[in-house]
């Protein structure tokens, strides 16, 4: 019973101080992401609301990322405590083998590698889905924002434009060139794809709508020689068909499990919009990522183990600065060589092999220098 209440103790100590650091560095990470992220407001036009959603909904695709390493500044701190503290010392001269405590840590990264699971496979391509079609159900919101003093802006598709000085929703000698035929409205052809320019001395942005004043409409067409000009005092140029650059359609990271699965499955010579033969290579280093990755955990518990050996029978590459360091290059090599699974068929299966072989080596390992211990 006094075991079993250690045990859960140090769970307990070791999860919560595993949420601890996930918590902080997911907001430190999302922070810097989020500042990214202005983009959507003062280039694509987006509201406060929309960014706020799709900054909140994308914190999911940090949490998986930094889970390894917080697993790994958790297990270290605890075990670097409870040495420092003397309670290991406590708990192996009262009759607890190191076996038990080391096959602890072990149950505590799968708990881990479930949570991490749990997140890449289901739950982090779920938000990103949904922050994705956020932003093609929206679309952007006010034109105002998007207007930058002397810099050509191509924000939206097919239209740029320049103004030269910008007071609240004031504007002066405006330049809008649209290629994409969105103000084929104010032509006085619409039967046709014609490139319109406009230049204007002053004008008022509304939202999705601008107001012009003293300025001229040029419409090119095939032949020059029936190129339009039209001279105005007063324009209205209604801009609400205006389409953002910003990507609407989610990308592989961002698609269910299940059609990934089903796209690596199918055959060469079949492919679909979604599914292109190209895309295979990138679906692989996305499955791995999802569901081989969080294998990489338990090695780490079984590195951190080492800490836990007599320091007679430790060598002098085994103490806490340099198991740490152990276990960092290992994510590294983690991370580095799933970059290149879709690539290469050998990189991909060593990457895959590499937990299931690294764990037993370090577990038999573990118990062979344990073996030798009196204590």
């Amino acid at each position: 019973m006094l075991q079993n209440k250690i045990y859960q103790n140090f769970t307990i100590e070791i999860l919560k101080t595993f949420l601890v650091i996930l918590f902080g560095l997911s907001i430190i990470a999302w922070t810097v992401r989020a500042v990214n992220f202005l983009d959507l407001i003062v280039e694509s036009g987006y509201s406060v609301p929309i960014y706020f959603q799709y900054s909140i909904l994308n914190i999911l695709s940090i949490l998986p990322k930094l889970i390894p390493l917080s697993f790994l500044i958790a297990l270290t701190i605890f075990i670097s405590k409870q040495i420092q503290e003397n309670e290991f010392i406590i708990l192996w001269t009262s009759g607890v083998k190191k076996l038990k405590v080391i096959n602890l840590f072990f149950i505590i990264s799968i708990i881990i590698l479930f949570f991490y699971l749990l997140f890449s496979t289901f739950l982090t391509p779920l938000a990103l889905n949904k922050s994705r079609h956020l932003l093609s159900k929206d679309g952007f919101n006010s034109f105002l924002p998007t207007i930058r003093i002397q810099q050509f802006s191509d924000s939206f598709t097919g239209f740029t434009f320049l103004v030269e000085d910008k007071v609240d929703n004031e504007i002066k000698n405006i330049f809008i060139h649209d290629s994409s035929n969105i103000l084929k409205n104010i032509t006085s052809d619409q039967t046709k794809k014609n490139s319109t320019t406009i230049v204007a001395k002053e004008g008022i942005v509304e939202e999705k709508r601008m107001i012009l004043f003293n300025g001229e409409i040029l419409t090119s067409k095939d032949e020059p020689s029936k190129n339009d000009i039209i001279k105005f005092k007063q324009l209205n140029v209604d801009l609400k068909n205006l389409e953002t650059d910003t990507i609407k359609v989610p990308k592989l990271q961002e698609q269910t499990s299940i059609a990934l699965i089903k796209c690596l499955m199918m055959p060469d010579d079949e492919e679909t919009e979604f599914c292109p033969n190209s895309a295979k290579e990138e679906i692989t280093t996305v499955i791995n990522r999802r569901f081989v990755l969080p294998f990489y955990i338990p090695i780490v518990s079984l590195l951190c183990s080492f800490l836990l050996i007599n320091s007679k029978n430790k060598s002098i590459l085994i103490n806490k600065n340099s198991i740490f360091i152990y276990s960092f290059i290992v994510l590294v090599y983690s991370e580095l060589i799933i970059r290149y699974t879709g690539v290469s068929k050998i990189l991909s299966l060593l990457f895959v092999i590499s937990p299931f072989i690294l764990i037993p080596l370090f577990y038999f390992f573990l118990m062979f220098k344990l073996s030798k211990e009196s204590i």
